[in-house]
């Protein structure tokens, strides 16, 4: 019988990521969204080609990412007992993602404070990017966005770490990308129309779902850790 968890990542995960980044809207529009409409203004972008380039060079960020995180956790787990160690860094994925979900609802002990990249830096780049063209400053600002530091894209990132492969771990960050479409598509349109208070509930419905992950990789990785230990001893 096989017990690989290629078998647990499953259409759920790509859902819940999904469904996280869709409801993360408002935060998507919080956090970004004034960026985004102040980038596309100053960039002076006519027809459809730097908003394409802008949002697929952000979702293939999240992508890249998903790949790297993914990857990073193959190395970890080939650094010890194959079986039981899968089953320990998804129980320990599991706990910090909980734990980012708790933090986006604002009620979590442990306040998350990392990024992937320094946010002034990040906002200094995005004003040079302008300087680029339409569709160059467009590709800048788009890899810039999907670095932009965020407890959801960090969630993610930790859940890839999970995956069954490298692969499967880009596809796990593309379905949460894919999910903010719709929101940061849209940000210069609706960016300021969306309500504070609007904005809190789609967070939290976005935090849930985040947790909802975070429980369902803890409990895969309780589940395959008992399995492995009782066929390895």
């Amino acid at each position: 019988m096989d017990f690989s968890p290629a078998h647990t990542i499953g259409g759920l995960s790509y859902w819940l990521a999904f469904m996280t980044g869709l409801l993360g809207s408002g935060h998507c529009l919080g956090m970004c969204g004034g960026l985004v409409s102040a980038f596309f203004m100053r960039l002076g972008a006519k027809g459809i080609w730097p908003y394409l380039a802008y949002h697929g060079t952000r979702v293939m960020v999240y992508g890249s990412i998903g790949l790297i995180a993914a990857a990073l956790g193959a190395v970890l787990v080939a650094t010890g007992q194959f079986g039981k160690f899968q089953g320990i860094l998804q129980i320990v994925a599991g706990i910090i993602v909980i734990l980012l979900g708790l933090d986006l609802l604002g009620i979590s002990p442990w306040r998350n404070s990392l990024g992937f990249a320094p946010i002034a830096w990040l906002r200094q780049q995005f004003s040079l990017a302008v300087q680029r063209g339409p569709v160059a400053g467009a590709l800048i600002g788009g890899a810039i966005n999907g670095l932009m530091p965020c407890s959801m894209t960090m969630a993610m990132a930790v859940k890839a770490t999970t995956a069954p492969s490298v692969i499967e771990g880009g596809l796990l960050m593309l379905a949460f990308g894919a999910g903010t479409l719709p929101s940061m598509l849209s940000a210069s349109v609706l960016f300021g129309r969306l309500g504070p208070r609007l904005r809190g509930w789609l967070l939290k419905g976005a935090a849930l779902f985040v947790i909802a992950l975070g429980v369902s990789t803890l409990w895969q990785g309780v589940r395959y850790y008992m399995v492995m230990h009782r066929l390895l001893g």
